[in-house]
């Protein structure tokens, strides 16, 4: 098997991309998520922030980048001719169903936690590896 290789500029907007669906997403799902997890307005609001931002805002644009980098080299594997949109959406639903959804699952179950946050929380990774892997299979090596 050979490498394909990895496009830096398509990690970078795979990032960004996901990291503007990821806002847009719990916006748009805000009060159910905070229903399904018990989180209220006021404890976000409370949350620490670094220059003015909430600190887990830095910290997902970078675990972002590691997703779109880690897909990426996954992607490049498949070999030279293969970094396409179809493989990169393909990939990143086979890594969202085999890793994401599964440990996601067994952590909520332990958690208590109910569905709804599994299924809430499954359709924003779903979303995010299909976005990275389409851009990162679209831009090519």
């Amino acid at each position: 098997m050979d490498f394909a290789g990895q496009n830096d500029l398509a990690v970078l907007v795979a990032a960004i991309a996901s990291f503007v669906f990821g806002g847009l997403w719990y916006a748009f799902l805000a009060r159910p998520w905070m229903s399904a997890t018990g989180v209220t307005q006021e404890e976000i609001e409370k949350t620490p922030k670094i220059a003015g931002v909430q600190w887990q805002l830095p910290v997902t644009f970078l675990m972002l980048l590691v997703i779109a980098f880690t897909l990426s080299g996954i992607i490049g594997h498949l070999g030279m001719g293969q970094v396409t949109l179809w493989n990169g959406l393909i990939s990143g639903f086979f890594i969202w169903l085999g890793f994401v959804m599964t440990t996601m699952f067994v952590n909520h179950a332990y958690q208590g936690r109910p569905l709804r946050l599994s299924l809430i929380d499954g359709g924003h990774w779903l979303a995010v590896l299909l976005i990275q892997g389409a851009i990162i299979g679209f831009f090519g090596v």
